[in-house]
């Protein structure tokens, strides 16, 4: 992904996630949040905003306060859901206490002052704004969920707001690449079974019956299928940026009990 298409905010002990130049929109802050400018230590150092996580409470609550921060909004303005690999995408008006949010894998507002966010480790995060309507969205996609619908879910439940498919950005955040993500003899059944196309996205290797799969790739194909107005990948690997990212898929093959998440997130300034 050519690098005009990112920046990323260094700011000392601050979070410096990265920012992706096609939401740079006025009235609207965003930001891939990375591991720089948290309190967590261990296998959790940096910014782990996960609650999920077995890190010390205190602390990510505090990685949290910080992310708000950086978006200007309060800590008790930021929503995060109970992520299941689904395809629900809610509505929300109002945030919940962290680690209480409802079951869904993407968030949907037009309220201002809130932020809407999505925890991953090599999942997709997508953010998605209509500029003209003013509604905004964060999505969590795996690849089941991707598999699914939930990038269309998102557009839809933008829809009822008043957002148009044709004036909606969705920016994929650092992600897992095709690079790091093997995948077993079965995998790739799931995606030709929906679509024989999809095989694009599979190459061999080295292992017999092993396939490398691009999950950005996929994501981005569904997004721009969907008839979104632009869509885009940071193109960034969370497996191979261990200084920056976090990873689920890193932290299994070193047989390390747990792993901490990054934050996506979107707000629309103001309320």
């Amino acid at each position: 992904m050519p690098m005009q298409t990112i920046r990323t905010r260094m700011a000392g002990d601050n979070p410096s996630p990265i920012e992706a130049r096609a939401l740079l929109i006025p009235g609207l802050a965003h930001a891939f949040f990375t591991r720089d400018g948290g309190v967590s230590t261990g296998l959790y150092a940096g910014l782990n905003t996960g609650t999920g996580s077995a890190d010390n409470r205190a602390l990510v609550l505090e990685n949290r306060r910080r992310a708000a921060r950086h978006l200007g909004v309060a800590p008790e303005r930021l929503a995060t859901p109970y992520q299941v690999h689904g395809t629900n995408a809610l509505i929300v008006e109002e945030a919940w206490a962290p680690g209480e949010g409802p079951k869904a894998d993407a968030l949907v507002t037009a309220t201002p002052g809130l932020a809407i966010g999505v925890g991953t480790a090599d999942c997709g995060p997508v953010l998605f704004a209509d500029p003209q309507a003013r509604v905004i969205g964060a999505a969590h996609a795996g690849w089941k969920g991707a598999l699914a619908g939930i990038l269309e879910s998102t557009i839809a439940s933008m829809a009822t707001l008043g957002a148009e498919r044709t004036r909606i950005v969705a920016v994929l955040g650092p992600t897992i690449s095709a690079s790091a993500y093997e995948v077993g003899p079965e995998f790739s059944e799931h995606f030709t079974a929906d679509d024989p196309a999809n095989d694009r996205f599979f190459r061999p290797a080295e292992r017999p019956g092993h396939e490398w799969f691009d999950l950005p790739g996929y994501i981005v194909a569904r997004l721009r299928r969907a008839g979104v107005a632009h869509a885009e990948s940071v193109g960034l690997c969370t497996y191979a940026d261990e200084a920056r990212f976090f990873s689920y898929r890193r932290a299994t093959h070193r047989s390390e009990p747990d792993y901490g998440r990054l934050l996506a997130a979107i707000a629309l300034r103001g309320g």
